[in-house]
């Protein structure tokens, strides 16, 4: 069975015309196939897929300006289903939405973008509004209802 893994166009179009304003940060949560699933059906585990859309879409990420700025493993779920795990877990970020748009349509990107097709057995990615100098729980909420 195949979980999420395919960016839908619904949602695409929706972060694209939103008013998000600034750097947009993107939470990835990706578990990984044991075996990769290629339409050419070649043997690959997916860690070495997943590795190989790294190489491949590495130069349109830094043309870009997108970056790293979190990773960790994961450990467990202390609030949600118990049985999920993630393999990956990392948070990207892209100078501005118009960044992600134009990874999305880079055809160099689109054919790293197999191999973490071919890799991924589950996903999310989940987009983030920034909100630095936020220091304490619930400020953001508090500051809204002013």
């Amino acid at each position: 069975m195949s979980g999420h893994v395919d960016l839908e166009k619904a949602q695409f179009l929706a972060l694209r015309d939103s008013e998000h304003q600034g750097p947009l940060h993107l939470l990835n949560l990706i578990r990984l196939r044991e075996r990769a699933d290629y339409l050419d059906g070649r043997e690959v585990r997916g860690i070495e897929a997943y590795q190989s859309y790294g190489r491949a879409s590495e130069p349109v990420l830094a043309r870009i300006g997108a970056r790293i700025i979190w990773e960790g493993q994961f450990e467990m779920v202390l609030i949600g289903p118990r049985a999920e795990h993630w393999d990956l877990c990392f948070v990207a970020e892209y100078p501005n939405v118009q960044a992600f748009v134009e990874l999305i349509r880079d055809p160099t990107y689109r054919e790293a973008a197999l191999h973490r097709k071919a890799s991924a057995q589950d996903s999310r990615l989940i987009a983030l509004q920034p909100r630095p100098g936020a220091t304490r729980f619930g400020q953001f909420l508090a500051e809204t209802r002013d």
